[in-house]
């Protein structure tokens, strides 16, 4: 369950009302949310296949940034050359469909049907590092681009909060 003041938070962070939210999954050094937890469904039915959203703008813009530099392409090819980080990335995608089908469960709704993509390009290419850096911030060790996405991003959170809370009221 996510209080009342996460979620202005996260729709300060956002710009927007927040959908599908079940709970914060990890919070930035600052103190704020970062990543939350969304239903795989929203209310009205549809299918949302993103369990882990990355939510502060900072984070957000330092992924951004790292996409614009070619580092998916990058990671996409040592997937293609390397067989071990291919089964790490393999085993990232199993553990993300299998907590979501878990949510899904626990939020009384039907998981998504089989074969519905997971997050970020997962298992075959790397399409989006701020779904992966979600991931790896939600259930550290999980996601080896995710982590080293994050490594790579550096202390996005040195400026201080993203958003202040007693301006969400």
């Amino acid at each position: 369950m996510i209080s009342h003041s996460d979620e202005e938070v996260v729709a300060a962070q956002l710009g927007r009302a927040p959908r599908g939210l079940r709970s914060v999954a990890h919070r930035c050094p600052c103190g704020l949310p970062d990543v939350v937890e969304t239903a795989p469904r929203l209310p009205d039915g549809t299918p949302f296949p993103t369990l882990y959203y990355l939510t502060c703008p900072r984070a957000t813009a330092a992924m951004s940034g790292l996409e614009a530099s070619g580092l998916m392409r990058e990671m996409t090819v040592r997937l293609a050359a390397d067989p071990q980080l291919k089964a790490e990335y393999e085993a990232a995608h199993r553990d993300y469909v299998s907590r979501r089908d878990a949510v899904a469960v626990d939020a009384g709704v039907a998981p998504l049907p089989p074969g519905t993509q997971s997050a970020g390009g997962m298992p075959d290419r790397v399409k989006c590092l701020h779904a992966l850096a979600a991931h790896e911030l939600a259930v550290p060790g999980s996601n080896p681009f995710g982590g080293e996405a994050v490594a790579a991003a550096g202390p996005w959170w040195s400026r201080g909060p993203c958003v202040i809370p007693e301006e969400t009221t």
